[in-house]
């Protein structure tokens, strides 16, 4: 179906939408429920349908589903990775950023591929059009609107790890009861969201929307016993573009070139002659001093919860740092728009101050403010609490997903959503739920993040965070992910795998080909005459090695060796960055192989740490026991975990893998020495293990 089609399907929807009045649905089951129309929630709601599951979408106004609470904007450096890795696993988000983009870019292009940063201006109203097109005529998926009161809990099944067990939701009516296999939860900042604007506090997740119903926190709270925490936020005022001085700001072009996010569109939807500009500028002492001069006037800024580090309000920055320059990109708001989204100004001062601060900048000195600036907090569950593939480790059938873990971002929200979706769908039809490594995604890195070391102020991905980055490239995401997801997974369509499986054969007959091709340097100095080759080279290189030279390209290569290279020209793009990388990757397979083992070592979720029968200290046993790894990986990379325990425990892991639990019982009480049956201290653990490392060496 054209999406023209479908957004006169979706006019006809929302005319009508009546019919999907929550007392329609009442009583029924489905296998899986998502609250929230968010980024998280669409992606979920879509994941889920695509493994086959029956999904109902619950949300406060379809109108506002895929609708851009802050910036207008998409990718960037790591969050790019994010947004391509969704694409390849058949998410919406980067296909919808092709359709209603409207400035693309590359960002860090002047370093190497592994750390470009895709990223795009977004069009808002195109992006809510594509979003709510796609998931509105979606097989499989119901969307209503309505509010979640609270969820439906019974006893936990004993055959599986968890407390309790959620059946269903409440609405908030307090009439409608909807059954389900799973829940997800993503509840963005309205998880009992609060408003700042100067000395203004009011009840809400987003401008104009009520937050979540208390009963919601309730449940999570006092029935379910998770530990919540409390994050905020902060939106910057709009400006009317016409009111601007762009004569006082830099221009900036988009790339003349537009680059798609998603793998299987060739184009995007704007053309690259119809892309706008943005513009920089940068904040004045006049800043700080209104900043200062209404201090008191701000609640938000005086509160203790903590905000993102990487994306602070004009106050947070000028309070950090005094007497710096800040950057403000004037960011457009869609092809049509009149308004200016003033990326760096985010502000919760009063309006009448948030004028003033912004006419203290020479480009917007004569600047209108639309919609001042807000700031919001919010509840957020820990996200130590759960298991790898989003679900908590104490609620059976209950997933969570976006800012409710405690991250901040369209891209970590969408990334959390697709993966969170896809194992509820898979819970629900019984099938086993599925982590994603840290070796083989950035998804696996922010969730392994998140689950392993939870958050005090909202997580951003970066692309530092990811210790493969050069095999984790925004160029391959398709080849790491789009075969597991077919084969494995069930979320990629036959369509997209075919794709992906023509590209994974033809980068590899062109690298083959390429091998095949060996000169001399001499001879490959005549072949391409402005290219630099070290005279002290005596050995043969291929033309893959060559591909390894800076100045080198694909097509320079193909035009000496038209014969055999000129069939493989559609990938040039893409063989370079591959030959540029594969010495990097092999190098890399070894560390990866060792830390997927490690990740395939199971620890029992209701292991009792303290009672362990291995000698470890006091400090990592609570360590343990407080963070819960679901893996021997995990376990490394909890902070105060010692390589001696890791070394225990992976003997542990191993002997008991072995054993029966009678059996295990049985060595226990004969053969283990009770002094590892106690908590020790660090001194304890130390002796104990030199007099283990005597008795082997003396063996």
């Amino acid at each position: 179906m054209s999406l023209l089609r479908r957004l006169l399907v979706q006019h006809h929807f929302l005319s009508n939408c009546s019919a999907r009045a929550a007392s329609s649905v009442a009583r029924q089951k489905y296998d899986v429920i998502v609250v929230g129309g968010g980024h998280a929630g669409t992606e979920a709601a879509a994941a889920a349908t695509r493994t086959g599951a029956e999904t109902l979408l619950i949300t406060q106004k379809i109108e506002t589903i895929g609708a851009l609470s802050c910036n207008p904007s998409l990718g960037g450096v790591g969050k790019g990775q994010l947004v391509k890795e969704v694409d390849a696993l058949d998410g919406l988000m980067g296909r919808a950023g092709d359709y209603a983009g409207v400035h693309f870019s590359i960002l860090n292009r002047r370093k190497g591929p592994a750390v470009w940063g895709p990223r795009a201006q977004l069009d808002r109203g195109r992006y809510k059009e594509f979003i709510q097109s796609e998931l509105l005529n979606m097989p499989r998926l119901t969307v209503i609107e309505g509010s979640v009161e609270g969820l439906l809990v019974s006893t936990a099944d004993p055959e599986r790890p968890g407390k309790h067990r959620v059946t269903g939701v409440r609405l908030a009516d307090g009439s409608n009861e909807i059954l389900s296999s799973s829940v997800v939860l993503t509840t963005g900042t309205f998880l009992s969201g609060s408003l700042f604007m100067g000395k203004t506090t009011s009840p809400g997740g987003r401008m104009g929307e009520p937050p979540s119903c208390a009963g919601l926190t309730h449940s999570l709270r006092e029935i379910l016993g998770l530990k919540l925490g409390r994050l905020k936020t902060g939106t910057p005022p709009r400006i009317v573009k016409e009111t601007v001085d762009f004569s006082l700001a830099q221009l900036h072009l988009p790339d003349s070139r537009p680059t798609p996010f998603s793998f299987i569109n060739t184009h995007t939807h704007c053309k690259p002659e119809e892309q706008i500009p943005c513009h920089l500028t940068y904040t004045t002492p006049g800043v700080d001093r209104v900043v200062r001069e209404s201090l008191h006037m701000n609640s938000h800024i005086q509160q203790d919860t903590k905000g993102p580090r990487y994306c602070p309000s004009i106050e947070s920055r000028v309070l950090r740092f005094p007497g710096r320059q800040h950057q403000v990109w004037l960011e457009p708001e869609g092809l049509n728009s009149d308004l200016l989204y003033p990326q760096g100004l985010s502000m919760t001062m009063p309006p009448e101050m948030q004028l003033r601060l912004i006419r203290e900048i020479p480009a917007l000195q004569r600047a209108d403010i639309r919609t001042p600036g807000y700031g919001v907090q919010y509840d957020f569950v820990c996200p130590t609490q759960l298991f790898p593939w989003l679900q908590l480790k104490s609620v059976q059938g209950l997933f969570l997903a976006g800012q409710i873990n405690g991250t901040t971002g369209y891209e970590e929200a969408a990334a959390q959503g697709l993966w969170a979706g896809v194992n509820a769908g898979r819970t629900a039809l019984s099938l086993p739920p599925l982590s994603l490594s840290r070796t083989e995604s950035y998804i696996g890195v922010l969730i392994d993040d998140l689950v392993g070391h939870g958050v005090t102020e909202p997580y951003r991905m970066f692309t530092s965070r990811a210790e493969f980055r050069t095999s984790l490239r925004p160029d391959n995401a398709d080849l790491r992910l789009t075969p597991k997801g077919f084969e494995e997974i069930g979320c990629v369509s036959s369509h997209r795998y075919l794709e992906a499986v023509r590209v994974r054969q033809g980068l590899s007959e062109a690298l083959s080909a390429l091998q095949s091709v060996t000169l001399s340097p001499s001879r490959w100095r005549e072949k391409l005459r402005d290219i630099c080759i070290s005279e002290t080279k005596s050995t043969l290189i291929s033309g893959e090695e060559m591909l390894q030279y800076k100045d080198v390209s694909f097509n320079m290569v193909a035009s000496a060796f038209p014969e055999i290279l000129s069939p493989h020209v559609e990938f040039s793009e893409r063989i370079k960055i591959e030959a540029v990388y594969r010495p990097h990757c092999e190098k890399q397979q070894r560390e990866m192989e060792r830390m997927r083992e490690e990740e395939s070592l199971s620890l029992p979720p209701d292991i009792d740490y303290f009672s362990l029968p291995v000698s470890l200290s006091d400090e990592v046993r609570e360590i343990l026991d407080k963070a819960r790894p679901s893996t021997l990986g995990a376990a490394t990379r909890l902070q105060g975990v010692t390589p001696a325990a890791i070394v225990h425990l992976l003997n542990y892991v191993t002997r008991t893998g072995r054993r029966s639990r009678a059996q295990r019982e049985t060595d226990r009480r004969t053969k283990i020495p009770d002094w590892k049956h106690r908590p020790q201290t660090d001194q304890q653990v130390e002796s104990n293990q030199n007099q283990e490392v005597g008795i082997v060496l003396q063996n």
